[in-house]
């Protein structure tokens, strides 16, 4: 039995990655919490197929079964488990770790950051990822020091709960993408700030994403008050190929800075700069491999070792590596097994994809990445995916012809989507709609927001003879304002001066909810209040996971109570949620609960909506029946084309003998985004399906016209 660590399936929403990598896997059992297995017909309705599996509350397991249990032969080769990647949704690639590198890995980390019997670990880092698995979990157990573990949503809803475990417990280590601490510097009070005491605090690993030399001061100086040293937070590279880190900056030592002018890097050499340059970028050194290990600067396109001065390709030997991708031989071949063209004996090595040098100290420096891969919050995006996403959100694309990447801007880095247009559609294009439907597509199926998105002529978008994109070529004519634009979208020029859309009038404490959720979303996503429909899903506007969590924490703020940090996955609009809120809010002085109906009180809300020939509606209905008019007409041309299949003759294969039944009108009057759905979507929707919507919609207003007439 070979372990699988993955996130639960999402409530309300197919999954298709995790479909994925249970395919991939050949999964046949599925081990889990009771709470969770309660949830499992709300979690499969989108995901079916993982229902056929065999699922188990290891919460629940009664003790007899511990007498049946019986050591396993292994040895170091043997698999620990498959570390899935956060990478393509269609073709996830399960890396396969083993006993021996976990240890080898482990003993480095010990050598780097150094654990006692006083060390004490925090941790909010998801368990089904490399960072939050190895060092998060399994560290703790390989140096047999307690660990505390917290929910990432937690974290993520109030940043403060980080530091105050960490304050609480006396921690020693901790560690978080670059993003986390840059999220406390702006969301941590200074009231909270003065409750903190972050003295015992030794050692923080910052990876999994870039890191950037301002997040080390701004930190350190946020919380210096609060007794944290200069040298905790750590700097450590390294990926799921190679089991968790290859360089990590040693414990007690203060950040390395390296200053390199910005136009030699841009010819992959490396040319110190002084501090006063500001054509420079600044680096954070990420420490020394471990000895046993070999880091070669290798030329991408020779498979050469560059000069000391250059900038190339990671290469790494080491007994860290993992054995390679699951039943994925020429990937392997690949990635693992790399060879130079001049010493074919060495190694083999393990191509990381990431740039960078060693500098003349030994220290290791990455400076960017090769692969196309796009990493925002800590987690891997393959461009690929973003772009076949974009192409089927909306008709008036054109397929093959978009370009994602990202880029830094203000600090952090940022997702662009360049998209090429149908020719046939630019006459009649409706931007808000296009808009709105890559946005609400990306959102929802790779929870990232974008923050500028372009529209460009057809046949522009830069590419090879073969018809590869080209995405580095596509970010230069970005950046230079060189593509055949048509239109744009971005967060920065969006106004948020307008005034605000109209409220729904419900009650007098989903009022205030609503317009204090209107406000606060505008806002995050720099966006008019007018812009923004309170019936229409969140995700619609670009909100993604991490933004929607963070929402319920200052929701919980401003309300003075605690609220679910998932709840905008269940209520997923303004309306819904601010209804939701104050269905449960207690009352005050200032906010007045709705009245309460009596509990033995039984009441019934009946609606009538219909669609037949000749009847729209149920009034219509009544009147086609009390006048006997039949419904009942000859083929509309625009149906099919009745003389292409009609025959007199009975039984002609592929023919009909009737030219007349009872038709629906209008039928191609859907209206999707209302219902929150994309256009292509609604393309491939089976018509009954649309026509149930629409009924039903019509059946549930009738309910609330006659409620409040």
């Amino acid at each position: 039995m070979i372990a699988v660590p993955t996130y639960p399936p999402h409530r309300n929403r197919p999954d298709r990655r995790l479909q994925a990598i249970a395919d991939d896997a050949q999964a046949t059992l599925v081990l889990t919490t009771q709470t969770l297995l309660d949830e499992q017909q709300q979690r499969l309705n989108h995901t079916p197929q993982l229902q056929n599996l065999q699922w188990l509350a290891t919460d629940q397991l009664v003790s007899t079964t511990t007498t049946a249990w019986h050591a396993p032969d292994i040895d170091g080769n043997t698999l620990a488990f498959l570390q899935y990647t956060s990478g393509s949704t269609g073709t996830p690639k399960g890396v396969m770790v083993s006993h021996r590198n976990l240890l080898h890995n482990a003993a480095y980390m010990s050598a780097v950051w150094p654990m006692d019997s006083d060390s004490r670990m925090v941790s909010w880092l998801p368990i089904f990822h490399d960072m939050g698995l190895i060092y998060g979990v399994l560290q703790p157990l390989y140096r047999g020091i307690p660990c505390y573990l917290m929910a990432p949503a937690a974290f993520i809803q109030k940043p403060w709960r980080w530091l105050q475990a960490i304050s609480h417990y006396r921690a020693t280590h901790s560690g978080a993408p670059n993003f986390a601490y840059d999220l406390c510097v702006d969301k941590i009070s200074p009231s909270q700030r003065a409750s903190l005491d972050l003295s015992a605090w030794r050692m923080s690993l910052n990876g999994a994403e870039p890191v950037r030399a301002s997040t080390f001061e701004r930190f350190a100086e946020a919380f210096k008050s609060c007794g944290l040293a200069p040298t905790t937070v750590c700097q450590g590279y390294g990926l799921a190929e190679a089991t968790l880190v290859i360089g990590g900056a040693e414990k007690s030592h203060l950040p390395v800075f390296y200053r390199i002018d910005s136009n030699a890097l841009a010819q992959h050499r490396v040319v110190p700069a002084p501090d006063t340059d500001a054509k420079s970028q600044r680096f954070v050194g990420c420490g020394k491999p471990a000895a046993d290990a070999q880091v070669l600067i290798v030329n991408p396109e020779t498979l050469t070792v560059c000069a000391s001065t250059e900038v190339g390709e990671i290469w790494l030997h080491s007994p860290s590596v993992a054995h390679g991708y699951w039943q994925r031989p020429v990937e392997t071949a690949e990635t693992f097994h790399a060879r130079l063209a001049d010493r074919p004996k060495a190694g083999p090595f393990l191509r990381t994809g990431d740039l960078g040098f060693v500098r003349a100290d030994g220290e290791l420096f990455v400076t960017g990445r090769l692969k196309d891969v796009i990493i925002i919050r800590g987690s891997n995006h393959y461009p690929q995916d973003i772009e076949l996403t974009v192409e089927q959100s909306h008709p008036a694309l054109r397929a093959s012809g978009c370009a994602a990447f990202s880029l830094e801007i203000d600090g952090e880095e940022q997702l662009v989507v360049v998209q090429e247009v149908e020719r046939i559609a630019l006459k009649k294009l409706n931007l808000a709609e296009v808009f709105s439907a890559i946005r609400l597509a990306v959102a929802s199926q790779h929870e990232l927001q974008i923050h500028t998105l372009w529209l460009i002529k057809p046949a522009t978008l830069p590419k090879t003879s073969s018809g590869k994109v080209q995405r580095r070529a596509c970010r230069a004519s970005f950046l230079n304002d060189t593509l055949s634009r048509i239109a744009a979208w971005s967060q920065a020029e969006t106004s948020a001066s307008q005034s605000p859309a109209p409220i729904a009038v419900t009650t007098p404490e989903a009022i205030q909810i609503e317009a204090w959720l209107l406000d606060t979303v505008a806002r995050r996503l720099k966006l008019s209040a007018a812009a923004i429909d309170v019936h229409e899903p969140l995700a619609r506007y670009g909100l993604d996971s991490m933004q929607a969590v963070s929402l319920t924490g200052e929701l919980a703020e401003w309300l003075g109570r605690s609220v679910s940090p998932t709840l905008i996955y269940d209520y997923p609009s303004i309306q819904a949620l601010a209804l939701f809120v104050a269905g449960t809010a207690p009352a005050t002085s200032e906010r007045h609960s709705p009245p309460v109906a009596d509990a033995d009180q039984r009441i019934a809300l009946i609606g009538l909506g219909c669609r037949f020939p000749g009847a729209s509606d149920p009034k219509a209905l009544l009147q086609l029946l009390s006048t006997g008019r039949s419904a009942i007409g000859e083929i509309p041309p625009e149906r099919w084309d009745v003389a292409a299949f009609y025959d007199p003759a009975p039984n002609v294969p592929g023919k009909m003998n009737n030219r007349w039944g009872g038709f629906l009108t209008q039928i191609t009057d859907f209206d999707p985004l209302f219902f929150g759905i994309s256009p292509l979507e609604a393309k491939s929707m089976d018509p009954q399906q649309r026509l149930l919507l629409e009924v039903a919609w019509e059946a549930l207003g009738g309910v609330y016209r006659h409620q409040h007439r």
